[in-house]
């Protein structure tokens, strides 16, 4: 029995995982309603064909029976091999040929085209009696079961319904031309396969849905289930900070390389510094390369004193800047101006040979 925890339908993922193993929805008896209708009707077209094939066949036997001499046995035989094999080729070869055309049709039609190695891989589960006990007691083989007595008692019946009438139409058989008395005897068996198809295609629908129904409700999962799959596919929430977080580190320790390249930092006493590198032959503007609040803020101004590169104080920008400029992005029209003021502030400092540390406002 299925577990009632198992209330959901099954997730694309769980769907194409189950036919990678290939499991999937199949229903053998439609296949073999198709094969019967097929067969039955290529029997139907060919029947006069086979007659005349296997009355050509049987008078050449005869024919040449009746002429055989001492020492043509054994030309006979070769000779008799020969035509037998066309015979059965003419006459059985169409028949199989369409069974096994439409057993694959069929069977692909369901499966989708499913070659599925994994279903073939040899499995202890399949040999081990207690698997092998279970499944005899399942739902599946009482199932399996019922549909087989079923079956015979549909074509016991069918069979009890054709001998009855037979029986009570032989006297008129006794009396009758003998092509007469066949053609009839062969309609009346067709009349009784026609009655067995429509019974197996009733069966055959009843076990298509059920087929449907029980492959459903063995894919079907929990709700924990689904947790779980999303989990898998998503990636956990804790595994995913952490790699957002050591992503984080990586970008932060790649913009602190760079710190040592700017021209100026600018900065607020502790909690906002702002990194600028502006190269004339390069860019067309001043270039924000490091940024950062608080403690990151810190590191920014200690790495840029610790490479001689020039701290400004000055909060209003820095504030501005960090919030209006995105790392490795040129600064706005709106900033060129107190931007510029700093860089001559520093260009002028540097023709001097000083570089200012935390020098207050310029």
């Amino acid at each position: 029995m299925a577990d009632s925890s198992k209330t959901e339908k099954a997730t694309p993922k769980k769907r194409r995982d189950a036919r990678k193993k290939g499991n999937v929805f199949l229903s053998r008896d439609a296949v073999t309603v198709a094969t019967l209708i097929g067969s039955f009707a290529v029997l139907r077209l060919t029947a006069g064909g086979m007659v005349e094939q296997f009355d050509q066949f049987f008078q050449f036997c005869l024919g040449y029976a009746a002429n055989l001499e001492v020492g043509q046995l054994g030309a006979f035989v070769r000779e008799l091999l020969v035509q037998s094999t066309l015979v059965v080729v003419k006459t059985a070869g169409p028949l199989l040929a369409v069974t096994a055309l439409l057993a694959v049709a069929s069977t692909f039609a369901q499966t989708k085209l499913l070659v599925a190695g994994e279903a073939i891989k040899p499995k202890f589960s399949r040999i081990s009696p207690l698997q092998g006990f279970k499944r005899l007691f399942s739902m599946r083989s009482i199932i399996e079961a019922l549909k087989g007595m079923l079956k015979i008692t549909v074509l016991l019946v069918i069979l009890y319904q054709f001998l009855q009438d037979l029986v009570f139409q032989l006297p008129q058989y006794m009396y009758a031309d003998v092509d007469w008395a066949c053609s009839s005897l062969f309609e009346k068996a067709f009349s009784m396969v026609i009655r067995i198809v429509i019974a197996f295609t009733a069966l055959a629908a009843f076990d298509f849905f059920y087929q449907w129904w029980d492959y459903e409700r063995q894919l079907r999962m929990s709700k924990q289930e689904i947790k779980e799959e999303y989990k898998q596919m998503e990636g956990d929430p804790q595994i995913k900070s952490k790699i957002r977080e050591v992503q984080r580190r990586m970008a932060q320790s790649r913009m602190m390389q760079q710190v040592p390249k700017a021209d100026v930092v600018i900065r607020n006493p502790t909690h906002f510094a702002v990194a600028l590198r502006y190269k004339p032959e390069r860019d067309n503007a001043p270039v924000v390369v490091a940024k950062g609040v608080d403690e990151l803020a810190q590191r920014i101004a200690k790495v840029a004193e610790e490479n001689r590169v020039a701290v400004v104080e000055n909060v209003p920008l820095a504030r501005s800047l960090y919030a209006a400029v995105e790392l490795n992005q040129e600064i706005p029209l709106e900033f060129y101006g107190p931007v510029a003021e700093v860089l001559v502030y520093i260009f002028q400092l540097n023709q001097k040979n000083e570089i200012p540390k935390n020098p207050g406002n310029p």
